[in-house]
């Protein structure tokens, strides 16, 4: 039976049901499943950047899975229309009357796989369904899913025939992470588990809570506390991004407001009730690396000087 609307006692329960069934699917990697669940309970959006074959699909299948949740995919080609993603209206001749037919959007977890293999004109598409939860067609507006949560997955930017995101978009996404090759004993796990599969993902079906129960979630981490120390902290740190030498372009409102978010979902994670410097550190890498254009190729070593570079503040 689906919990529909956990009670906030039961909250720790419901999250480590979640941490559970998910590092069964996606072996040796739960830093990464603890970072998407950061993101998923910050209301935000996942880039995957990785190569091929390392679980990105099955993790977002395994994602809604758990909610019970309404999954919807498009295999992104440079083919892709815009519709073919938010839906259209057709004339019905038989009444007389446009008739709706609704795109993958109208779902509670999308999966955009490969979205950096269709054309920027499709890609702008997602804009406002991201930003919004929303869509607007042939002049009226269409209200998505409140729990919509989009799981982009994106090849490497010189692979061969694709075309790279622009910064606008990839402001929406709430962070980017890279889940890269599993360790020798996951490895090992992965080959064991092949002749089960079956068996597996007939236990996966089973949701753990509904989506009335994640959105209970998310509204919890809306009241997880942020002093205003530590809000300057931030602020300060975003600064810091905008004036960077070597950063042709910094953290945005829209990226400040959102890293606060995840950082409170990261704080619940781990049990607080509020954020500390820790969290807004822990987050900052997978949250500035979809958004700062560097002069350099790999911004890590960047985001680490900035960090260390503003005074952290005290908490009690």
């Amino acid at each position: 039976m689906i919990a529909a609307l956990p009670e906030t006692h039961q909250s720790t329960n419901a999250i480590e049901a979640l941490r559970h069934r998910l590092n069964q699917i996606l072996l040796g990697k739960q830093d990464k499943i603890e970072l998407l669940l950061a993101c998923l309970l910050a209301r935000g959006h996942l880039l995957l950047d990785d190569l091929p074959g390392l679980g990105k699909t099955t993790l977002a299948k395994a994602t809604a899975d758990c909610f019970g949740a309404k999954f919807a995919r498009v295999q992104c080609t440079p083919d892709l229309l815009p519709t073919d993603v938010t839906g259209f209206n057709l004339f019905n001749q038989k009444s007389r009357e446009f008739e709706f037919h609704a795109g993958p959007v109208f779902s509670d977890i999308l999966l955009a796989d490969e979205i950096n293999r269709t054309t920027p004109r499709t890609q702008s598409a997602l804009f406002e369904a991201m930003a919004e939860r929303q869509v607007t067609i042939d002049g009226q507006s269409r209200i998505l899913s409140p729990s919509f949560f989009v799981i982009a997955t994106q090849n490497p930017i010189d692979s061969h025939g694709a075309y790279p995101l622009p910064e606008a978009q990839l402001d929406r996404f709430a962070m980017k992470l890279a889940i890269g090759y599993p360790d020798s004993n996951a490895q090992m796990a992965i080959l064991e588990s092949a002749g089960k599969s079956r068996i597996a993902n007939d236990a996966r079906q089973t949701p753990i809570l509904a989506t009335s129960g994640l959105e209970r979630l998310q509204a919890e981490v809306d009241a997880i506390h942020v002093a205003p120390d530590i809000q300057r902290y931030i602020v300060e740190l975003c600064e810091a991004t905008r004036s960077h030498e070597s950063i042709v372009l910094g953290v945005s409102p829209r990226g400040m407001l959102l890293w606060q978010q995840v950082a409170k979902s990261w704080a619940m994670l781990q049990g607080r009730s509020f954020v500390i410097p820790e969290d807004i550190q822990t987050v900052a890498e997978p949250v500035l690396s979809v958004r700062l254009v560097t002069r350099s190729q790999q911004p890590q070593a960047l985001i680490e000087n900035i960090i260390s570079s503003i005074k952290v503040p005290t908490y009690r």
